[in-house]
């Protein structure tokens, strides 16, 4: 019979869990390290940058959990995440739903419990979207109107307009619910 303990429910949890101090991984399970294609010293006490698209993306969905955090500290999204080993020259880019608490909601880069559920097989990425594009679409899926994704990205209203026009012209989508359809099932 296993004996069960703290540890081997979070090495063994069906979701990805990662605990971090200043936007530093301390540790993660395994599941964690299949998603991102990973070895653990590759992840631990590294910053979170290495898991993104761009270093910029990173800085924003940084700043986005600031300013979004719950009263208790709770903060989910679908972001694009990258694997850390695809082919040379390429960048593997999925999308993942991210989820977590920050332990002091004064702080929230402090120290943070974070879960990561790969959205592969639900959702595909168009390769050919920018950053801005990539984060405008994971709002529009959330159902997020133009001046809320504006406010939640400090753009405004307007450009979020132009981005989710360009959004329609690539997917081929007459409109804003068959854009979001489209995101959905590619």
């Amino acid at each position: 019979m296993v004996e069960l303990d703290y540890r081997i429910a979070f090495d063994l949890a069906p979701v990805g869990l990662v605990l971090s101090r200043h936007r530093l991984m301390v540790d993660c399970n395994r599941l964690v390290l299949d998603m991102f294609g990973a070895r653990r010293d590759e992840l631990i006490h590294q910053s979170f940058e290495v898991l993104y698209p761009s270093s910029a993306e990173f800085e924003r969905t940084g700043q986005r959990i600031v300013a979004s955090l719950d009263a208790e500290g709770r903060y989910a999204d679908d972001r694009v995440m990258k694997r850390l080993h695809a082919a040379p020259g390429q960048q593997e880019l999925f999308w993942c739903h991210v989820s977590g608490r920050a332990l002091d909601p004064e702080d929230p880069h402090a120290a943070g419990i974070w879960t990561f559920e790969d959205l592969s097989q639900k959702r595909r990425i168009q390769s050919d979207l920018t950053p801005r594009e990539r984060e405008i679409a994971a709002l529009l899926v959330e159902g997020l109107t133009s001046k809320l994704i504006g406010r939640h990205l400090g753009i405004s209203p307007r450009t979020v307009d132009v981005y989710r026009a360009r959004l329609m012209r690539k997917y081929e989508a007459a409109t804003t619910p068959e854009l979001v359809n489209r995101l959905l099932s590619r």
